[in-house]
């Protein structure tokens, strides 16, 4: 490989093609855990070889609850990825968080109930920490690429990860916003905690794309559909893309933050 390759994207709905970036070449990966929903094409972005793969595949092929997730996030790693950045399309849960905002998440719930989501199953019994799930360096140095964009983003928030493909009725919908989240995805669990299990930095970018069902008894939107949450996040895409590159322009050589010593202590071993 030319270059090291330190930083991964996890690209998200819409976020496949990206004219006038150099691509150098595509990487066909094999994991423990099967193939990743594709190819990880490695493109150079503010000066680094940035390793970019589209989470629901080149034709979104794969649901959120069948996307391959330990693949995925073993591949980045099998190519020396450190950090990963993951934009992705969410719903927001609160009246003051608008669709084109974005939001720099720090927390998570996890509603999913059928996934995949751990590496270590046996017979070294693993407890990875997820108190603060969301790498802290990662998180200042997009809020601060936010704001010398001077973007509508919001510098935390809860994210409630859902099953899926369905969305959600509007009574789930209305618990979630009473119980205080912020933004509703389907796919941020278990991305996020698997790279932790790999020592790996991970930064979550959500671009609100509407508001979620439970708001609409507020007369807030019509329901939640597919084909908008699609338009609303091409309509922004240059928005994220512009605040990858300042992302990747401010990236420190070194890390700071505890991601890469997260299996200390974790390990059960008698």
């Amino acid at each position: 490989m030319a270059a090291e390759v330190r930083v991964g994207v996890f690209g998200g709905s819409g976020l496949y093609d990206w004219p006038g970036v150099k691509v150098l070449e595509e990487r066909k990966v094999e994991t423990p855990y099967g193939p990743p929903s594709d190819v990880i094409t490695l493109v150079e972005l503010a000066g680094l070889t940035v390793a970019f793969l589209p989470r629901h595949g080149r034709r979104h092929q794969y649901p959120p609850h069948k996307i391959p997730y330990k693949a995925n996030v073993w591949a980045l790693k099998s190519l020396g990825v450190e950090r990963v950045l993951a934009p992705n399309a969410v719903g927001s849960l609160q009246t003051h968080i608008r669709p084109g905002d974005l939001v720099i998440c720090d927390q998570f719930v996890d509603r999913t109930r059928h996934r995949d989501d751990t590496f270590y199953n046996g017979p070294i019994t693993t407890h990875i920490s997820t108190a603060d799930p969301y790498c802290p360096q990662l998180r200042q140095i997009a809020i601060d690429a936010c704001q010398e964009l001077q973007l509508p983003f919001h510098k935390e928030g809860t994210v409630v990860v859902i099953e899926g493909p369905r969305f959600s009725t509007k009574a789930e919908s209305a618990w979630f916003t009473k119980m205080g989240w912020s933004v509703i995805n389907m796919t941020q669990y278990p991305e996020v905690t698997l790279a932790r299990e790999l020592e790996m930095c991970y930064l979550n970018i959500s671009l609100v794309t509407d508001y979620d069902t439970g708001l609409v008894a507020e007369g807030l939107a019509e329901p939640v559909s597919a084909a908008e949450v699609m338009r609303l996040f091409q309509q922004n895409i240059e928005r994220v893309r512009g605040l990858l590159v300042r992302i990747i322009e401010k990236l420190p050589t070194e890390r700071t933050c505890s991601c890469g010593r997260a299996l200390e202590a974790a390990r059960v071993e008698v």
